[in-house]
């Protein structure tokens, strides 16, 4: 009952459609600076698993994940298998979840993300052109540049951080996949979330 009621309400939580950027075809390149000030081109990646994360702290489909521990523990994890994590806010100024850079500097830190990079795309441009819809919404872009997966982080469409541990890890399934070099499955689905503040 609680998953029916919490992706009804219109206007506040919103589920993706599934004809989101094509899983199969090459990922849309962006090239932008993150909270650090490096240089961040999808270009440059070639030859790397990244993974797109989208975020916003005040959401409770985020909060979940980052205060079960589960979004640090991947990102920690793959980072020292060699994925490129890049967590994208496209909150637009004066929108939830926008902050200013070196807050959400802080707000990063005090959350636990361990991203190899955050970027605040503030006019939604990498975000509309993944369509983005929800936050979290994942994606996977494989060494070639191919988008390999898009959808959402686990199965339990709730705010209950104890329901982390039972999920169908999809997106950690479609990951491990990839780095296998084997298919990935449930390689599109429809993530769950906060609609994304553009």
């Amino acid at each position: 009952m609680k998953t029916v009621v919490l992706t009804t309400i219109a206007g506040i939580f919103a589920l993706a459609t599934v004809n989101a950027k094509e899983v199969g075809k090459p990922a849309p390149q962006f090239a932008a600076k993150d909270l650090k000030g490096e240089s961040v081109s999808l270009a440059d990646l070639r030859g790397k698993t990244v993974v797109l994360e989208w975020v916003n702290f005040s959401c409770p489909f985020v909060k979940k994940h980052y205060s079960s521990g589960n979004l640090p523990k991947l990102q920690a994890d793959y980072e020292t298998k060699g994925v490129v994590w890049i967590t994208v806010n496209s909150s637009a100024k004066g929108k939830q979840g926008y902050a200013e850079a070196s807050e959400m500097t802080a707000l990063a830190d005090k959350q636990g993300n361990k991203a190899a990079h955050f970027i605040m795309d503030t006019d939604g441009t990498i975000g509309k052109a993944y369509d983005a819809k929800v936050t979290p919404h994942m994606y996977v872009i494989d060494k070639e540049g191919v988008l390999v997966y898009n959808g959402a982080i686990d199965s339990k469409a709730t705010t209950d951080a104890e329901d982390v541990a039972t999920a169908d890890k999809l997106f950690a399934n479609a990951l491990a996949a990839v780095l296998a070099g084997k298919e990935v499955p449930d390689a599109t689905n429809k993530p769950y979330g906060c609609g994304v503040k553009y």
